[in-house]
């Protein structure tokens, strides 16, 4: 259980070369509490100078090979150590976490710190079983195929889950030996900057892992456009994404990688095997986290012959996701990053009803008096597909429901988006699960369940839905040069 009887002090300042640094121009912005309101410290309000800085201890760090240069073993056993901190600070991390960016902080502690403590370990003990190749050749020749760090890595997390978001893209990028400038969400930077000072105390040489807060246009665009930066990793808005692929032709024609916006479909068939599981996933996995997922199954659609049945069970489980102090252990969903983003839910909510969808519960502002952002669970009935709530990505607790009668007719229906990163399927059919699952056009689809997915498989989405993939061995291919050493041999034997 964690602690949070205890008060916490926070330090905003950057992390660059291995220090904590104020911004170059003395800048600062209030990261204030979603929970209730509160001032939690003032944030260094990074920019170009900061960048620069950043930068430059980066690729000197990485040109002197202090990391670098280290065998994949040795590497491994300071990740490990890194992971471990994480562990050893993870009532502190998780109740940053949930001060910052209002997520119930029982999960904050039982799925933040344990799944970005578990990437960080988990590509650490990689980083010295990924073998590179050898080419067939003639018996004259030797050919070599190796991988190589890019150099500096640029990257921007938003703010939904800043810790796990954040562990995808750096442990990857220094396993493989990369150095790492981090611009965290000004949303929600406080866990990125700590993230910093334990990797300095597992021994991850200072300059390697820098991290310099502060808003898109500030430091998030020079990052982007930074001409000694070698690849940027993004995730984030479509509308952002596309964006830092401009920035990134712009300046040095940086890799690029993206992993941006969902609205993604969830089809629950007449035969579903277990229309309880069914039901429960449908609700929790929208709901978790205030809605507030990238992946989150947005767009519902039920078999018309047990849409109703479905339904029914669906509005008993709504009373349990009510909002409520995120501090509480007994919370399951907290509060929405800021009041910007309670205003755009609330936006898309009054869209629903004005153009015609049916609401079936919620739709309204919570907890009001707290000085927090809450907004109830809330479900949307006899949704059409013109409908902005069934096109657009909300990023809040809304579940927009359709009906269809007809397998062809409903994977039309899921792939008309602009998206394409998550879907579900529920069905005993093994042929039709099987066929649905090939048609729709997602990066990862579930059958018969919802996000029940690890660190060991790829994530990343068609589409608008980004370029690239995070997890999985094949996030090293973003962070690393492929070589090709060609031998001559002429041999005397």
């Amino acid at each position: 259980m964690t602690d949070t009887s205890t008060p916490l002090k926070f330090d905003g300042r950057a992390v660059i070369n291995g220090e904590r640094v104020a911004a170059r121009d003395g800048q600062t912005f209030d990261c204030i509490s979603p929970v209730d309101g509160r001032v939690l410290t003032q944030v260094a309000r990074g920019g170009q100078a900061d960048i620069d800085a950043a930068v430059a201890a980066g690729r000197a760090a990485f040109e002197d090979r202090r990391w670098s240069g280290m065998a994949p073993a040795q590497r491994k056993r300071v990740m490990i150590k890194f992971a471990d901190q994480l562990l050893a600070h993870a009532d502190e991390l998780a109740l940053t976490e949930t001060l910052d960016m209002g997520k119930p902080v029982k999960y904050a502690r039982s799925v933040d710190v344990n799944s970005a403590a578990n990437c960080i370990r988990w590509y650490g003990e990689a980083v010295d079983k990924v073998y590179d190749e050898i080419a067939p050749t003639p018996s004259n020749s030797l050919a070599l195929i190796t991988r190589e760090p890019v150099g500096v890595v640029g990257i921007i997390v938003p703010w939904n889950y800043p810790m796990i978001m954040a562990a995808w893209k750096i442990a990857p990028a220094l396993a493989a030996g990369n150095s790492v400038v981090l611009k965290p969400s000004e949303k929600s930077p406080l866990t990125a900057l700590r993230l910093a000072e334990l990797a300095l105390a597992a021994g991850i040489p200072p300059g390697v892992f820098n991290v310099v807060p502060g808003f898109g246009t500030e430091a998030g665009s020079p990052l982007a456009l930074h001409m000694d930066v070698d690849c940027i990793a993004f995730t984030g808005s479509t509308r952002v994404g596309k964006q830092i692929h401009v920035m990134a032709g712009q300046s040095n024609l940086k890799r690029a990688w993206t992993e941006l916006g969902g609205k993604s479909p969830n089809i629950v068939f007449a035969d579903c095997p277990d229309l309880d599981r069914a039901v429960e996933a449908a609700v929790g996995s929208i709901f978790f986290n205030q809605g507030e997922s990238c992946n989150a199954p947005s767009r519902l659609f039920v078999e018309a012959s047990i849409k109703e049945a479905f339904l029914e069970k669906a509005l008993k489980l709504v009373p349990n996701y009510q909002p409520a102090n995120p501090l509480d252990k007994n919370t399951v969903m907290g509060a929405i990053v800021d009041k910007l983003q309670l205003d755009n839910v609330m936006r898309y909510i009054d869209l629903g009803k004005s153009e015609g969808a049916q609401l079936l519960a919620g739709g309204e502002r919570a907890l009001c008096d707290s000085g927090g952002c809450y907004v109830l669970p809330t479900i949307f009935d006899g949704v059409t597909p013109q409908m902005t709530i069934a096109r657009e990505e909300i990023f809040g607790p809304v579940l927009a429901v359709q009906s269809f009668t007809d397998a062809v007719d409903v994977v039309k229906q899921a792939n008309n988006s602009v998206y394409g990163l998550q879907a579900g399927v529920w069905t005993r059919d093994i042929n039709k699960a099987h066929g649905v699952a090939r048609a729709l056009r997602a990066g990862t689809v579930h059958v018969n369940q919802y996000d029940e997915d690890d660190i060991t498989v790829p994530f990343g989405g068609f589409k608008q839905s980004g370029v690239g993939r995070d997890k999985s061995l094949h996030a090293f291919d973003k962070y690393t040069e492929t070589k090709t050493t060609w031998i001559r041999i002429d041999s005397p034997v």
